[in-house]
């Protein structure tokens, strides 16, 4: 099965007994506690000490976050692994997923940094406390983190006073090790270091939200510091701040793909068992629409991801295409989730705000995934410095297998300076796309091809037209990650033997998602008559196949109602 269902984990392929162990206690802890109490801790607001202390007790993140050299002998990091783990935690709760997510958030500066004694120190800690925070922002700056105000203040004797608060904080509430991005007083230099949320120079002010998790609020008054707290400086410090985030904003595409499918089964299930105007609501046209419309979307989110992760596990020096696509997983699969749960909402309509559903909390929570780690905006701006590399000079890179073996993913903690982006090289895509010719594919091809036209004939304009107008930008960045999503997709269908008839209606979507962007580059203000004429050919009609349709929807869709149902 391509969607995650517990009641099916145990026959998924792991390269060694304790990935399997791991998925499965979580899984069996989940369905333990059940949808009644999951759901009573939701309304109450109960800060998942329960997952902190079932973490704790089966030594999870010890597992998972550290990567080969710390921790056991046979350790190593997998993001394979931190990929099933987050969908698994999504697909039973943001607030599980999220202390999941902060935590290795947290962890991840001290595993890029120079302080080798803190990473051992680090790696023991964790069987005390594996909470851990990243506290990176600030209330008064948000997104704008070159303006940090946390200060480490030198002393005559050597050491330091750390003074500042941070804000919107996951885990600050109990993690023992939090890592703090900050500016040295004397020299303005960037600063990591670590503090301990228990430490009495360390105060929690508040949880800033109304939530089951805890995002806090705090504050550090003359907090002591040694250079063993010290985890990096200057400008390595400003990068493993950057790569901290491009190797956990991977997470937040997996935890919505996670959330979604829960809420996919619910209603699915509820819509199976309602009859309305003397016939099941699964036989309508318009739900038959939405249901199969939401499965190819979510397919396509999984297919995506799955694929991803293998280029952030083949990472290196020489191969960084990961930077483009961790960024699109981050953004784009996120957003995804929202459209999805938005056609199942229309389907469940006033089921869906019931206090007793798992629906109820994603259609609240959800909607904060794509604004984690940079917004729409900030991930695009990255995304479109890569048009021109992607699009007109591809290098060579030998094929890149499923890649969910026992390997360690080396170079994520030793990603080095955040400097030439642009130049990163991709792969030709045609050559993807040339593997299928499906009709939907043959069409989305088309659309490429307008799209190229679009960029030639724009010429050094873009530029200035997308850096004039944000809205611009987004419009060409949209198109642009259709065609990368699309490349990734195709990839991942073959290695999962994805049934040719579930790929084509994938690309209907895909088709459809391209005329629409296509269609508002063309209204734009900014639009030349030469970018316009290129736009109107990028709106196209997807290929009209109604048996395909049925297929589809019986094969797939309707199979899967009553498979999934959370123990109560």
């Amino acid at each position: 099965m391509l969607l995650f269902n517990p009641k099916k984990y145990q026959d998924r392929n792991y390269p060694d007994e304790r990935s399997k162990e791991i998925m499965l206690k979580t899984i069996e802890w989940f369905e333990g506690k059940g949808m009644k109490k999951m759901k009573a801790d939701y309304h109450a607001n109960e800060f998942t000490y329960d997952f902190a202390e079932f973490v704790k007790k089966e030594k999870i993140f010890e597992t998972l976050f550290l990567p080969k050299g710390y921790g056991d002998k046979d350790q190593y990091y997998s993001t394979y692994r931190m990929f099933e783990f987050s969908e698994i935690t999504g697909f039973y709760g943001s607030a599980y997923w999220y202390m999941y997510h902060v935590s290795t958030l947290g962890l991840d500066p001290v595993f890029l940094g120079d302080n080798e004694d803190y990473k051992h120190k680090a790696a023991e800690k964790l069987k005390e406390n594996p909470l851990c925070a990243f506290g990176l922002s600030e209330k008064d700056h948000g997104a704008d983190i070159y303006s940090s105000s946390m200060r480490l203040h030198p002393q005559k004797d050597g050491t330091y006073l750390a003074k500042g608060t941070k804000y919107y904080i996951g885990n600050g509430n109990e993690a023992s090790i939090i890592t703090v991005f900050a500016k040295m007083a004397d020299t303005d230099e960037y600063v990591f270091f670590v503090v301990d949320s228990k430490h009495e120079k360390y105060e929690c002010i508040q949880n800033v939200i109304q939530a089951q998790n805890y995002v806090a609020e705090f504050e550090l008054h003359d907090y002591p510091i040694t250079e063993d707290d010290i985890l990096s400086r200057g400008p390595k410090a400003w990068d493993d701040m950057l790569n901290t985030i491009n190797i956990c904003k991977f997470n937040i595409g997996s935890g919505a793909i996670g959330i979604v499918t829960h809420s996919f089964y619910e209603a699915l299930n509820h819509a199976a068992h309602r009859n309305l105007y003397g016939k099941n609501v699964t036989e309508f046209a318009h739900v038959k629409r939405l249901f199969l419309d939401s499965y190819c979307r979510l397919a396509a989110m999984k297919l995506f991801g799955l694929r991803a992760t293998d280029y952030m596990r083949c990472a290196s020096e020489n191969d960084k295409r990961y930077l483009l696509f961790n960024p699109i997983m981050k953004m784009k699969v996120s957003i995804q989730g929202e459209v999805v749960h938005e056609m199942l909402w229309d389907i469940i309509a006033a089921k869906g705000f019931e206090k007793d559903n798992y629906f109820s909390e994603a259609m609240t929570d959800l909607r904060g995934f794509p604004k984690l780690e940079g917004t729409r905006h900030v991930n695009m701006a990255l995304i479109v410095k890569l048009i021109a590399s992607y699009m007109f000079n591809p290098g060579e890179f030998p094929e890149i297998p499923k890649m969910n073996g026992s390997e360690n993913d080396e170079y994520l903690f030793n990603q080095g300076k955040t400097r030439g982006y642009a130049k990163i090289q991709f792969h030709d895509f045609r050559k993807t796309y040339a593997t299928k010719n499906l009709p939907n594919i043959e069409i989305f091809k088309e659309q490429i091809k307008a799209y190229e036209e679009f960029l030639m004939v724009s010429g050094m304009e873009l530029k200035d037209q997308m850096m004039n107008d944000f809205d611009y930008l987004l419009c060409v960045g949209e198109i642009f990650t259709l065609v990368a999503y699309g490349q990734l997709i195709i990839e991942s269908a073959a290695i999962e033997s994805l049934d040719d008839d579930v790929l084509d209606r994938i690309f209907d979507f895909m088709v459809r998602d391209f005329s629409k962007f296509g269609l508002e580059l063309n209204e734009k203000p900014l639009s030349t008559e030469a970018q316009q004429a290129a736009c109107l050919k990028m709106i196209k009609r997807p290929a009209v196949d109604n048996e395909k349709f049925e297929r589809v929807l019986q094969n797939h869709v309707y199979s899967l109602i009553d498979t999934y149902e959370m123990n109560p």
